[in-house]
């Protein structure tokens, strides 16, 4: 893939987070979801890439826009398949809360695991954990050695589990072992990103979340050398019948980083409202600035951005 792609992508984010930043706080979560599809939809049509999305907003019979098998972009260009979140955390933007995010990884064929809208068993930390901890470990463990290789107390290591009440033992246990907790009321993608910050005072994320943000973030970690591991969860017999229809037959399987995102990979994202790893967007008169994040897997690179973007000079997406 072209290393300009990257910076194409982040545009498409950009323009989904500046929509959904729109409606941020108003209360109505579909309203900050529709608004940022319909410009993510937009942005993307400008991209010379021959797109299919891998993993979406949901199938075609449930959305318009952005479902899992649409194809993207120009029709020109190389294949690339894409997985998205037009707005990670549509009710933390509908309520002005923190770590909303507009994500996008993209890949050469074959590069993103294809996971359906099921739960996942996650575990992610940054570089320092990498080939260190284990899904299959009891969470204490995990934070033993995850303390010994930062260099620190197991006390000051600090654990983001998303606040749901499956996760009611897992908190338990990590209060039990002396280690610090953060809730999350949403947006797991933001909190394993913030692993690899150490200003942004998350060192591990524990817990299960959203399968097709499992695999987002698996991207991001990639090109951050970051680990995440993860499990799929199904909560009821139709999610079991979805995972043999795409093939997931044993259910006990721990996918590794390598597994999760197997191929080259890049990833943006921009910040709708302020969070861990990247601030929200702000409105000035006649524009307002974003900032964003866009990598790459085989270089590691990767690029902070802060944009302006005037309103009187819109660009023609």
């Amino acid at each position: 893939m072209d290393r300009n792609l990257a910076l194409e992508v982040v545009r498409v984010t950009e323009a989904a987070a500046l929509a959904c930043a729109r409606v941020m706080g108003r209360g109505d979560d579909a309203a900050a979801d529709v608004a940022g599809i319909e410009a993510m939809h937009k942005a993307f049509g400008a991209i010379s890439v021959r797109g299919a999305v891998v993993i979406g907003e949901g199938d075609e019979d449930e959305v318009p826009l952005l479902f899992d098998g649409e194809h993207l972009g120009t029709g020109n260009g190389p294949k690339i398949e894409i997985a998205l979140d037009a707005l990670e955390g549509s009710t933390i933007c509908a309520t002005g809360g923190y770590n909303a995010l507009s994500i996008i990884a993209v890949s050469e064929p074959g590069g993103l695991l294809r996971v359906p809208a099921v739960y996942m068993d996650k575990i992610a930390t940054g570089p320092e954990g990498r080939g260190l901890v284990d899904l299959d470990r009891p969470a204490v463990e995990n934070l033993r050695v995850l303390a010994e290789a930062k260099g620190v107390y197991l006390e000051d290591l600090t654990v983001a589990v998303l606040d749901r009440p499956r996760h009611g033992g897992l908190i338990e246990e990590v209060r039990r072992a002396g280690a610090r907790v953060k809730l999350l009321s949403d947006g797991d993608v933001a909190a394993a990103l913030a692993t690899t910050k150490p200003d942004a005072g998350i060192d591990i994320l524990l817990g299960s979340g959203g399968a097709p943000q499992g695999v987002i973030g698996a991207a991001a970690l990639k090109c951050l050398g970051g680990e995440m591991q993860g499990r799929l969860q199904p909560r009821h017999e139709r999610d079991r019948r979805v995972l043999r229809e795409r093939g997931f037959e044993n259910l006990k399987k721990r996918y590794p980083l390598e597994e999760l995102a197997p191929g080259n990979v890049m990833f943006a994202a921009t910040g709708v409202t302020a969070g861990d790893y990247l601030r929200g967007v702000r409105f000035f008169k006649g524009g307002a600035a974003t900032n964003s994040v866009v990598m790459r897997s085989s270089t590691q690179t990767v690029r902070f951005i802060e944009g302006i973007h005037r309103f009187d000079f819109r660009p023609k997406y």
